[in-house]
């Protein structure tokens, strides 16, 4: 034991050895002035036992207690409130050892008056010598000559990870000098936090950042909405200033602000929307305890809806893909995601029309709930390709859909798109082919509860638009759009993957959801958005050049049939398409359209038929 107090000790770094020591004689000194001001400077005679005690026993409790809750750990000259509350609560938890000692040493006897006057100086002086570092670490960071090249800031939210920034900024011998906060709360208007002005709410953004020569605006608001990005952006972009973000609330998942979280703004800042309100306890209900099939599971979306299963405690994921490389990168990424050390997860390699297949891994592994995210997307080349979009978009989700009908699989939730509604393209028509099919599962499997989820574009997503229009910046443009006006729903994935797991617990069966995606983006506007994130100005620095619209592609995208026939659900953000499909088994036409003897204009001429029926 005194070994080990001893290697405990030794391993304390010499500075906090220095604190203790410091500690110990400031201690000792809180004692003898409470004895010295309740009697005299010498101590009278009758009182000098007990002094001799008490300058020994209230060091030692208070130190003792101190080192045991870490505030020997702590590097005071950058300490905050929080370390300060942990000095306090150590101080109160020593004193009260301190006070249990001297209950039973009889020999021991402190006037009360003295003993008050001990416990206030001694936390008195242990407090002002650590606020005495504190300020001369700012007084030296302050003093410091700043780079030559030094940047002038405005904050954007005087909050609490504005707050942290600042100070993070002015600790630091940063080449950004932070001037002044932006907030929109009254109350903080005139008032100073962090040592910086709070210089007017956001009308006043663009003329405190041309008075004040800002050239970098940080945006503090983890909660910031796209709309707010915008108009900061919109703001200050035309007065050449660098606008840089803290990550969102999802991205941050806890932990202190710093500077060195701030990043560039990125498209996806720009269409965040409100945080979403989830029914969790009804999700685990679904999938906690419940092993889960995901198809296209390295997919964008596949890959989302793995890791947010991993937060709900399912009993196993069954990982399916039909590239090995995206399986294989998924594997990749699983240690990252939460709770993944906790659920034991299965790759699968194989082909979702393939009926022989698919029945061996279902009688297998006896999934109970199916995420259905397998599909061909790409538009362009499923107009190329309309044998294979119907093969893998209907003909397979049939496949896995009857399969799951027969081996009893509780929920079967199917991925679709907007380019389902009124489609004009092949992807398009397999998807409402594969909606109508899994209505027609529905009626034969009553057991099972098929419910569809439709949204739009996603971002971030490898067939996105996205990552062409960067590609292109980079290289100095063009930036190649198909036409003026096209416009998209877009989403970010993981609120469209929340949304999914929200409707796939609220199904009983047969339901068609549709999420609110928000308003329509122009196409021409994001990509001008694009280039100016990257510093660049269109039309002048970056050309746009519009090629026009591709086969199958559509100027503006759909999420209903008929807007009248849609209805509220229990969710905001979730519709429900109350239009009735017939529940004919068209599985039989789709099987007929497959065979080898139809050529391309017979076959592209059905799937347009069965998926506008």
């Amino acid at each position: 034991m005194r070994e080990k107090i001893l290697r405990s000790w030794l391993g304390l770094a010499g500075r906090n050895r220095r604190v203790l020591l410091l500690d110990l004689c400031l201690l000792a000194l809180a004692v003898y002035i409470g004895f010295a001001l309740r009697l005299t400077l010498l101590v009278s005679q009758g009182y000098r036992d007990d002094l001799a005690y008490a300058v020994v026993i209230f060091p030692v409790c208070i130190a003792a207690v101190m080192y045991a809750g870490g505030a020997y750990r702590v590097h005071w000259p950058q300490a905050s409130v929080e370390e300060y509350a942990r000095l306090t609560r150590s101080y109160v938890l020593g004193v009260a050892l301190f006070l249990v000692v001297n209950f039973f040493l009889e020999s021991l006897m402190i006037p009360r008056s003295s003993l008050a006057i001990t416990l206030l100086a001694g936390i008195v002086f242990m407090g002002a010598i650590r606020a005495s570092w504190r300020l001369a670490e700012l007084s030296a960071s302050s003093g410091a000559s700043r780079p030559s090249a030094a940047r002038r800031a405005v904050i954007i939210g005087a909050g609490e990870a504005g707050a942290f920034i600042a100070r993070d900024l002015q600790r630091r011998n940063s080449d950004i000098i932070p001037l002044g906060f932006i907030d929109e709360d009254p109350a903080k208007r005139g008032k100073v936090i962090a040592g910086l002005p709070v210089l007017g709410g956001d009308d006043s953004l663009h003329g405190e950042a041309k008075r004040l020569g800002a050239n970098v605006a940080l945006i503090a608001i983890p909660s910031a909405s796209g709309a707010n990005m915008r108009k900061y952006l919109d703001t200050l972009s035309h007065l050449g200033v660098e606008v840089r973000v803290l990550p969102s609330l999802h991205e941050l998942a806890g932990g202190r602000v710093e500077v060195s979280m701030m990043r560039s703004v990125e498209l996806q800042d720009l269409l965040r929307r409100e945080p979403i309100i989830l029914d969790e306890e009804g999700i685990g209900s679904v999938i906690s305890g419940s092993r889960v099939l995901v198809t296209g599971a390295g997919g964008s979306i596949g890959t989302e809806i793995c890791a947010q299963l991993m937060r709900h405690g399912p009993s196993e994921l069954l990982l399916m893909g039909h590239g090995e490389g995206s399986i294989y990168n998924l594997l990749q990424k699983m240690d990252e995601m939460e709770g993944a050390g906790a659920v034991p997860h299965r790759p699968i390699i194989a082909d979702i029309a393939d009926a022989g297949t698919m029945m061996t891994i279902l009688r297998d592994h006896r999934p109970d709930v199916i995420f259905h995210a397998a599909a061909h997307k790409h538009v362009p080349l499923m107009e190329e390709n309309p044998r294979e979009a119907l093969r893998v978009n209907a003909f397979g989700t049939w496949t896995l859909a009857d399969l799951a009908g027969q081996f009893g699989v509780s929920r079967f939730v199917m991925i679709s798109s907007d380019k389902a509604v009124h489609p004009s393209s092949v992807m398009g028509a397999t998807k409402r082919i594969a909606e109508r099919l899994l209505r027609s599962a529905q009626a034969a499997y009553p057991g099972t509860a098929f419910i569809t989820v439709r949204f739009g574009n996603v971002l971030g997503s490898r067939g996105s638009v996205v990552p062409l229009f960067e590609r292109q910046i980079k290289k100095g443009g063009p930036v190649t759009v198909t036409h003026p006006e096209m416009s998209r729903y877009f989403m970010l994935i993981p609120e469209a993957v929340s949304l999914v797991l929200q409707a796939a617990s609220m199904g009983r069966g047969g339901e068609l959801y549709v999420l609110d995606m928000g308003e329509p983006v122009r196409i021409l506007d994001m990509a001008e958005t694009l280039i100016r994130l990257h510093g660049r100005e269109p039309h002048r620095d970056i050309q746009i050049n519009f090629t026009g619209i591709r086969p199958g592609e559509k100027l503006h995208e759909e999420l209903f049939y008929d807007p009248v026939h849609v209805d509220r659900t229990m969710h905001a953000k979730i519709f429900l398409s109350t239009l009735s499909d017939e529940h004919s088994r068209i599985i039989d036409d789709v099987s007929a359209l497959l065979e080898g003897g139809t050529g391309e204009s017979e076959l592209r001429e059905g799937i347009f038929s069965l998926g506008t029926g």
